[in-house]
């Protein structure tokens, strides 16, 4: 999509340097950019090169010098920059309507302007907000509510009485509401626990491809509003995740854990059950935390430690197989002075 840059600019709240009129039809990487392309320039390497890069116009920060032919002045070019591709880019979205292929139970409200696509199942008793887009596979349970403004991926699985906020977003092949992982032994054999809770998702969420978010056994399982989640993080039974958390991929958090508002769980980071992650806390990554952790905190590695502490085993974990060599000859020589078979 074409577009002046001016057009741009008063979309990410910007001011440009140049010829406000110039033809934006691209974006691009700094390094790829061409004319016509809009990119960005936040560090030190690529503002440092400004003055030669190609591009159409380039979204930098109020303090740069330069003078390539247009510049666009903002606050948070990273931002800008996001915005400026959805502008470029606009999604293709799914006509509006209800396709004849759907499966749609009794007792449906639909609210305005939804869309919902081939082979959908939408179950008994099911609550449709406005704008809502099903696209296609998309199977929603009996008792489901659904806010406003809501867009769920193909394949997605929402099961029985879950409820979903406002402006949400569930990307392709994720489950939610699907049973814990809760069996009781019962001589040789285990018995399942019957999970009868559901899963809250609150407003501006956003679940990654193939998650999977378990159901409360009892109560909920709670995703608060502003939580963003990667590809393949698994949610347990009656975990709570605070507002505005980042979960990176493959993240999996045990059942009835409490993770706080604005922590990050880097990759592959597990968080045990029962345990709290305190406010603005970041896991590492493939970090293994076995007990809780308080607010503010930054831990990494298994078990979880104090990133700096981490740092220090990193650097010391290579050198044991020869302090393990030197240690034994230091043994040998102790012996040896002392005239003993044995050390104390």
């Amino acid at each position: 999509m074409e577009m002046p840059l001016s057009t741009i600019a008063e979309a990410v709240e910007g001011r440009v340097k140049g010829d406000a009129q110039a033809k934006i039809c691209g974006a691009a990487p700094f390094e790829e950019a061409a004319e016509g392309d809009i990119t960005y320039a936040v560090s030190g390497k690529f503002l440092s090169q400004i003055n030669d890069t190609k591009a159409g116009a380039v979204i930098v920060p109020h303090d740069v010098e330069g003078a390539p032919p247009n510049l666009l002045v903002v606050n948070n070019p990273e931002v800008a920059f996001a915005k400026a591709l959805d502008l470029l880019y606009p999604p293709v979205r799914q006509k509006k309507g209800v396709h004849t292929t759907a499966c749609i139970g009794e007792n449906v409200s639909f609210g305005k302007a939804i869309s919902i696509g081939p082979c959908v199942v939408v179950s008994d008793h099911v609550t449709l907000g406005d704008r809502v887009t099903l696209h296609p596979g998309v199977v929603i349970g009996h008792g489901v509510s659904v806010g406003n403004d809501v867009e769920i991926h193909p394949n997605v699985t929402v099961f029985h009485h879950c409820q979903i906020g406002n402006r949400v977003a569930i990307h392709s092949g994720s489950v939610i509401g699907s049973d814990g992982f809760g069996y009781k032994p019962d001589g040789d054999a285990y018995i399942q626990t019957p999970h009868i809770g559901i899963v809250r998702i609150d407003d501006d969420v956003e679940i990654g491809a193939c998650n999977t978010i378990d159901r409360g056994t009892l109560g909920q399982t709670w995703i608060k509003k502003g939580v963003k989640t990667d590809n393949q993080v698994h949610i347990a039974h009656n975990v709570t995740v605070g507002e505005n958390t980042l979960l990176i991929a493959q993240v999996g958090i045990a059942g009835s854990a409490t993770i706080g508002r604005q922590a990050l769980l880097a990759g592959q980071a597990g968080v045990g059950g029962h345990l709290t992650i305190g406010n603005h806390t970041i896991v590492g990554p493939q970090a293994g935390i076995a007990r809780s952790v308080g607010e503010g905190k930054i831990v990494s590695g298994t078990p979880g430690m104090p990133h700096k502490v981490w740092l220090r085993v990193q650097r010391t974990i290579p050198q044991l197989p020869d302090l393990k060599k030197r240690i034994t000859h230091l043994e040998k020589q102790l012996k040896q002075l002392l005239g003993k078979d044995n050390l104390a």
